[in-house]
Order: structure tokens, then C-alpha cells, then sequence
């Protein structure tokens, strides 16, 4: 159990990081700047290849077993899975006006702001839900045996960002992230005062 449990948070935590760098590139639009498109090209690529296609299979299976468990979750859990559908819609749209955007195709700038603005809208209410209100009743309620079935869940994926073999077309967005994390980090000489 812990090992799924524990991989669903990460999971969350790799998310949230990266709906972080998305909001800093919509931010430009606001500070009439131009945003990176490319680098939000391969944020939003990620999390339809590995949120929608992997993760959320994998949680859907955990509501599953979770409401078979406590039955008075089932409103949260349909909202959930509704959620679900409408974070890859979002997301479909916003790659679509992020492709757009990179091929200088004339678009609507308010457009593509509002399917960001309501990508990370969604996803960040959607994670904060799951993380309060869901991973505590399923470590609670769910049994080895239900964490074995969310374990074998189609499609078995590696993760192609956060995992060991970071694929070829994500690791400029990993340096990234590695590099913005190590900033975060003291160095070792770093001392508190008293």
C-alpha cells in the first residue's frame, strides 16, 4: 500500500511543480512579456501522456475500490472522475492553442490565457482535493490487495520525466526543474543565525 500511496504523492508533487512553471509562463502574458510556448508545449505534453493517460487510470481504479469501501465518498469520487475529463479536455485545448501559438498561427491571446488559466485552475483544486480529502480515507480503507490492482493498471508506464530514464524529449524541462529546485536548496555552507 505505502509504495502506491507514496507514488500518487509524488506524483502530485511532480505535478504541482510543473502547473508552478506553466503559471510563471502565463504570467508573462500580464506583464505584456512573451511566454516561453515551447516550454509550456512540453509541460502540457507531459501531463496529457503521463496525468491523463497514466496516473489517472491508476487513480480511477484506487475511487473504485475506495467508494466499494466507504460509499459516502461517491459525491467526492464523481466529482473527481469528472474532473478527470475536463482536466484533459482543458489540456487537449490548451496544447491545441500552444501548437497554434508556435506556428504563429494567428490566435486569440485571451483564448489561450483562459484554457491555461482554467487548466491550472482545475488541476491545482483537483490535487488539493485528492491530497485532504482522498489519499487519507484510501490509506485508511484500502487493502494490499486493492493497492496490488491500482498497481497493475493499464497502461504500465515508466515515467518519462520524473522516472530513472528521463526520455529524450522531456530533459530540458527535467534540467529545469532540477536546476529551479537546487535553488531552493542551502548550500552547504549555509548556517542559520542564532
Amino acid at each position: 500500500m505505502t509504495n502506491q500511496l507514496a507514488a500518487w504523492h509524488t506524483d502530485h508533487i511532480n505535478f504541482a511543480s510543473l502547473l508552478d512553471l506553466l503559471e510563471r509562463e502565463v504570467s508573462a502574458f500580464y506583464q505584456e512579456e512573451q511566454p516561453n510556448y515551447g516550454l509550456m508545449d512540453l509541460i502540457i505534453e507531459y501531463m496529457r501522456k503521463y496525468g491523463d493517460c497514466v496516473h489517472h487510470p491508476r487513480e480511477d481504479v484506487a475511487y473504485a475500490l475506495l467508494v466499494e469501501r466507504d460509499p459516502g465518498m461517491r459525491i467526492v469520487i464523481s466529482r473527481l472522475l469528472q474532473e478527470h475529463r475536463v482536466i484533459a479536455a482543458v489540456g487537449e485545448d490548451l496544447l491545441n492553442r500552444l501548437h497554434e501559438a508556435e506556428r504563429d498561427v494567428i490566435t486569440s491571446r485571451t483564448a489561450l490565457e483562459a484554457a491555461a488559466a482554467m487548466y491550472l485552475a482545475y488541476y491545482r483544486n483537483h490535487l488539493s482535493t485528492e491530497e485532504k480529502q482522498v489519499m487519507p480515507r484510501a490509506a485508511h480503507l484500502l487493502t494490499e490487495e486493492d493497492w496490488a490492482a491500482v498497481a497493475a493498471t493499464e497502461p504500465a508506464s515508466v515515467d518519462p520525466l520524473f522516472g530513472e530514464n528521463v526520455h529524450q524529449r522531456f530533459a530540458a524541462l527535467r534540467k529545469l526543474i532540477d536546476g529551479e529546485a537546487s535553488m531552493y536548496i542551502p548550500s552547504p555552507d549555509h548556517r542559520e543565525l542564532a
